[in-house]
């Protein structure tokens, strides 16, 4: 029975690892040198960039005058903006968040809250998107007049 120093074995890893970075190297700088990478790339950070962007109009708002569907969809949308604003999408997560505050009930509270919790630019960002959020549930409730049964 041979025995296998341990000099051995560390010159055995060491080898093995300078093959797989060598490896590595290549493989990326053949990737690079494909002329339809940047193509490519480009088109994915496109195809992204449309879908985070559009994500208004494909929102299904709840019934305004159901309180409980509306509390469900204003915690999902709080829980899922902290979420990606934690992950660090912050055009996304500043989208939920301004989805929350146009079904509060109390926006102006919450807004106060958000104000002293998210960073300046974060919360301006959301201000300026809370008026597209108010148009586009106006639109999905189908543009209907405010009638005095509606408010109380």
């Amino acid at each position: 029975m041979t025995m296998i120093s341990k000099g051995t074995l560390g010159i055995c890893a060491g080898v093995a690892g300078a093959l797989f970075l060598g490896y590595c190297i290549y493989f990326d700088q053949r990737r690079r040198s494909d002329p339809n990478f940047k193509k490519k790339l480009r088109e994915r950070r496109r195809k992204t960039t449309k879908g985070g962007s559009g994500g208004s109009s494909s929102v299904t708002w709840p019934n305004l005058k159901d309180q409980e569907a509306v509390q469900k969809f204003f915690l999902a949308q709080v829980q899922a903006g902290e979420e990606l604003l934690a992950q660090g999408e912050i055009e996304s997560g500043v989208e939920h968040l301004s989805r929350a505050v146009a079904v509060c009930g109390q926006p102006q509270q919450l807004l106060q809250v958000l104000q002293q919790t998210l960073p300046p630019q974060v919360f301006q960002l959301l201000l300026h998107k809370l008026p597209a959020v108010g148009e586009s549930i106006l639109q999905a409730a189908g543009g209907s007049k405010v009638t005095e049964e509606d408010v109380e």
